[in-house]
């Protein structure tokens, strides 16, 4: 039987994540919220998604994320992995990375 897969959406710094991971339990840290085996896509091909990318750079080497219980907007068990976002808190807006652009010559 596969592991269960959870949407877990949190506050930081003023903006909403959104990630994916297969580990979310209370705490050994009271007042905080265990999630670990975060989940990326694993793209292979031309299409990177700048969104899952900054995720990957930000949380990629973490092994367990130890999130404050009043920072929890929302975690729910899903059947698959849809995108992972990073959104402003105050308008909804996705707070996207701009893809890097070569510099024009001088």
């Amino acid at each position: 039987m596969p592991k269960p897969l959870y949407k877990v959406t949190f506050l930081n710094a003023g903006k909403v994540y959104e990630l994916y991971a297969r580990h979310v339990a209370s705490g050994a840290i009271w007042g905080f919220t265990e999630v670990g085996e975060l989940v990326f896509d694993v793209n292979e091909g031309v299409v990177v998604d700048p969104t899952e990318e900054r995720l990957r750079d930000e949380f990629g080497a973490t092994r367990m994320l130890h999130l404050p219980m009043h920072s929890i907007v929302r975690i729910e068990e899903v059947e698959k992995k849809s995108q992972s976002s990073i959104r402003d808190a105050a308008t909804g807006e996705r707070v996207v990375t701009p893809f890097p652009m070569p510099s024009k010559p001088r």
